[in-house]
Parts: C-alpha cells; sequence; structure tokens
C-alpha cells in the first residue's frame, strides 16, 4: 500500500523540483544590436538583457571574479558558396568587486583601462554593454556588397578551487549563454 503513493510523489516531486529549477534558468538575450560605422571603420554596439540573476549578483557581491565573452563574426554573403568569415572577434568583460573598498573593478579587453565603479548598476551596465566596439576598416570591404554579423554572448566557466565547488554548487543555475543573433546589411 504505500509502495503505491510512492510512485505517485516521487514523480510529483521531480515535476516540481524541474519547475523550480526552470524558474531560475531565465533566458538570457542580445537586445539593441546596432551596426554603424565611423569615418573608418565598422562598429557594433549591443547589450545583453537577463545576465544579472540573483544568485549571480550574489556570487558577485562575496568576491568571486566573472567574465562574459562577446563573440562577433563578420561574413561577406556569397549567394552560390558559402559565405566568407572576414573578420571574428572575441571580447571579454571581467568584474572583481572589492568589498574592503567597496567598489567593482571592470575589465573590457578591448579598451586599455579598467574602469571601477561604486555602485552595482553601474558594474552590471558596463558588464552587459559593448559599445563602439571597431569589427573591421572599412577599407576591407567593398561598396554595394552584402555582409552579416553574427553575434552571441556567453558566461565564461569559473575556475574555483576544488573544495569551493562543493559549497557554490548553485553556480551552475546561473550560466549563460545566448542564442546566436544575425544581421544583414548591405555596405
Amino acid at each position: 500500500m504505500f509502495t503505491g503513493k510512492r510512485t505517485i510523489i516521487v514523480p510529483i516531486m521531480f515535476l516540481v523540483l524541474l519547475y523550480s529549477v526552470a524558474g531560475f534558468a531565465e533566458e538570457a538575450r542580445l537586445t539593441d544590436i546596432i551596426i554603424t560605422n565611423t569615418r573608418d571603420d565598422l562598429l557594433i554596439y549591443l547589450a545583453v538583457e537577463g545576465a544579472f540573476r540573483p544568485k549571480m549578483t550574489e556570487a558577485v557581491l562575496s568576491g568571486v571574479s566573472t567574465t562574459f565573452s562577446f563573440y562577433i563574426s563578420l561574413y561577406k554573403d556569397r549567394s552560390l558558396w558559402f559565405d566568407k568569415k572576414i573578420a571574428d572577434l572575441t571580447v571579454t568583460h571581467t568584474v572583481k568587486f572589492d568589498r574592503l573598498k567597496n567598489e567593482f573593478t571592470i575589465t573590457r579587453s578591448w579598451e586599455k583601462n579598467p574602469t571601477v565603479v561604486t555602485s552595482l548598476e553601474d558594474a552590471k551596465k558596463l558588464m552587459t554593454h559593448v559599445d563602439s566596439l571597431k569589427v573591421i576598416a572599412l577599407n576591407r570591404l567593398v561598396k554595394g556588397q552584402q555582409y552579416q554579423i553574427r553575434t552571441r554572448a556567453k558566461l565564461s566557466k569559473l575556475k574555483l578551487p576544488p573544495y569551493l565547488h562543493y559549497v557554490l554548487f548553485f553556480l551552475s543555475l546561473w550560466d549563460f549563454e545566448t542564442d546566436w543573433y544575425t544581421m544583414d546589411f548591405i555596405y
């Protein structure tokens, strides 16, 4: 008699657990993707929404260094053949919180110097936005040709000491990787 109840309770508990984990898995996505140019260069702007979940913010505030990677590829469209990749960029943003100074240091691989801010909101904005990133020099593009930019963002895997893997098991709940986003344009 007790085994019949157990066969009903176990699937229900599994579904409740699955539903609660799915609630944490808010999808991160790229937004505000803009392709523009200066006199000399092709530039891209983009942002990530849904990257900072509560557990991730908690980990950052406890001093865990966190890195976002942005992947950007530029292709020349060729109608009767595979598209030709003409630029491939990977840029990273890393945040580290210093609890003693109460400040966030954000290092963006495409900028010369790190930026220091005291506001969590400012740190989040710097981590989730790519502004005015040079993709390629315009003299490498042909006027009137069709091109395609593909982008995505990903939280880099954390490198924790082995003993912390047992304590911080929840970190896998805030891993994210966006889908690839594609934009076609004619130069």
